[in-house]
């Protein structure tokens, strides 16, 4: 029997895994990439009786690969809080899948765990931009204002990593972060003691301070489009350049677009923070989008589609 441990390469997915192998620590083969990287399950085969922990990819997008692993025999455990589509009934498929959201796969990995590693799941959540949540499990928990602001930047700094189009852009695999990440029950040490954490603090605000100097191509009342030229530092801003500046003006819904070295186009798309819907509905309309109500992404638009996606975009969220 081999242990597979299937996770998004984001804050989300790294911080998930560490709640699950804290409470239950096995030797596992990990699959991840890049944070656009998630049709991860196409990755590997599996044997009868194989165990399959999947964390923060979405279903419908991995839904053929997890058909083939459950007829493979494969026993799969699947936490997610992206659109998911029709769920698979299989007697070996546990599910736990929330699309609402104020929820990511952190907050559901740490109410499955009963609150075991909580502040694992404020990282993750801060990381995921979803601060009200993280603000009121840190509440729950007794966490002050100094450890809740050290929680949030890390998570900003896990995510930060896992932006970029290939495995080259990032300061670290996402699988060597978690083999960093795992030797400490308390993200607060990790912070303290592994030379990581001011490696990524340093990187992100070098590329952010060139980041916060791009001016919108399109910045209305309700609306907000960057574009980000090809190269390292506009790839691995894109995910938390996005967050920013959704947070910098919530009733506005925001737009990023990298040009990337094929001459396509990736795009991420916030909703606005004061109505976290409409995201993945719009990104949905394009063939290789897809992503959660608040938050979504094309991960290859093609450019002659630049212009239809500024249509659909610009009369969006406009309710």
């Amino acid at each position: 029997m081999t242990q597979y441990d299937v996770f998004n390469g984001d804050a989300d997915g790294l911080c998930a895994l560490q709640q699950l192998r804290l409470a239950k620590p096995l030797d596992s083969i990990l699959i991840t990439g890049v944070k656009r990287d998630i049709k991860l399950l196409d990755k590997f085969e599996a044997q009868k009786g194989d165990q399959i922990t999947v964390l923060d990819i979405s279903l419908d997008k991995n839904r053929d690969a997890l058909q083939r692993l459950l007829l493979q025999g494969a026993q799969v455990e699947y936490f997610d809080h992206h659109f998911a589509g029709d769920i698979p009934q299989h007697s070996a498929l546990e599910a736990h899948i929330d699309t609402s959201p104020s929820i990511c796969t952190s907050l559901l990995v740490n109410h499955h765990l009963q609150n075991r590693y909580p502040t694992w799941a404020i990282t993750g959540a801060y990381g995921d931009n979803l601060y009200a949540s993280a603000d009121l499990l840190a509440q729950q928990v007794g966490l002050g204002i100094e450890e809740s602001e050290a929680l949030k930047e890390l998570g900003t700094y896990l995510n930060y990593n896992g932006y970029g189009s290939a495995l080259e852009d990032l300061y670290f695999r996402p699988d060597e972060l978690y083999q960093r990440l795992k030797a400490y029950v308390s993200p607060l040490d990790f912070i303290a003691n592994d030379d990581a954490f001011v490696c990524l603090k340093n990187g992100y605000a070098e590329d952010m301070a060139q980041a916060r100097m791009t001016k919108p191509v399109i910045e209305t009342e309700r609306h907000v489009l960057v574009l980000l030229p090809d190269a390292p530092w506009a790839r691995r801003v894109s995910g938390v350049l996005a967050n920013e500046m959704a947070r910098s003006a919530p009733d506005r819904a925001h737009a990023l677009v990298n040009t990337m070295a094929d001459g396509s186009l990736r795009v991420s798309v916030r909703a606005p923070l004061n109505r976290r819907t409409g995201a993945e509905v719009l990104c949905m309309a394009f063939p290789t989008g897809g992503g959660r109500q608040a938050a979504a992404g094309i991960n290859s638009l093609p450019a002659d589609q630049y212009d239809a996606f500024v249509d659909k975009f610009t009369h969006a969220f406009t309710g």
